[in-house]
């Protein structure tokens, strides 16, 4: 499960690489650690055309799974997600690296070692196939709840490949590497849309980072 992943291009580079046509992000500054219910940027379809904005990362959970912010989907056939897969609630979340802890814990600390993926170790942009929701109610800590309208999102997650399984063998995230994929995932039909949910080819990801818990390189 992946729950962190930094994001550290500019405002610029997202909106050239997403096709974004407005920005509401506001002052965006380099994000070397992104972690679950933080706030974030992602890209969505407008009625006017695609636009980059702040949205906090975690789905409320389905009935009878507990509290915790749903960050990775990967049943998409359950009827909790069913509806936010519409291209109206299909977003990209745009990501550098992102961190995958180690299965087995270290032998000598005794701690799951994080290992941070990326495309090249000059962190070239990619992206997240997610989705988004509007919801009511107390988001943030449990000291600082912050009540009222959010925009959450989560991605989607699928079998990892061989980059990733030997650090993390359940699964990885859905990853989008260019333009025609992002097309795909915001516009097209479900179904060909889903065809996205897939692990990359071997060799595409490499280890940039090991045992930290940002990507502050």
């Amino acid at each position: 499960m992946c729950n962190a992943y930094a994001m550290t291009k500019s405002q610029q580079a997202i909106r050239e690489f997403a096709k974004a046509m407005y920005d509401r992000s506001g002052n965006l500054p380099p994000m070397p650690g992104i972690f679950p219910d933080m706030m974030a940027p992602v890209v969505r379809n407008t009625p006017g055309g695609r636009e980059l904005t702040m949205m906090r990362w975690g789905f409320p959970p389905p009935p009878n799974a507990g509290r915790l912010p749903v960050t990775n989907v990967r049943n998409i056939a359950s009827g909790h997600w069913r509806p936010w897969l519409d291209t109206a609630h299909r977003c990209i979340v745009p990501v550098t690296s992102f961190c995958e802890y180690q299965d087995e814990p270290d032998l000598v600390t005794k701690k799951k070692t994080p290992h941070w993926f990326a495309m090249s170790p000059e962190r070239p942009l990619f992206a997240f196939a997610g989705i988004w929701r509007p919801w009511t109610g107390a988001q943030g800590s449990k000291k600082a709840p912050i009540e009222g309208d959010h925009l959450l999102y989560s991605f989607l997650t699928c079998e990892p490949n061989d980059d990733v399984r030997p650090i993390h063998a359940k699964a990885m995230p859905v990853i989008l590497q260019d333009e025609d994929e992002i097309d795909a995932w915001l516009e097209a039909e479900i179904n060909d849309a889903l065809e996205l949910q897939r692990p990359l080819a071997p060799g595409v990801l490499r280890i940039v980072m090991t045992g930290e818990k940002e990507d502050s390189q």
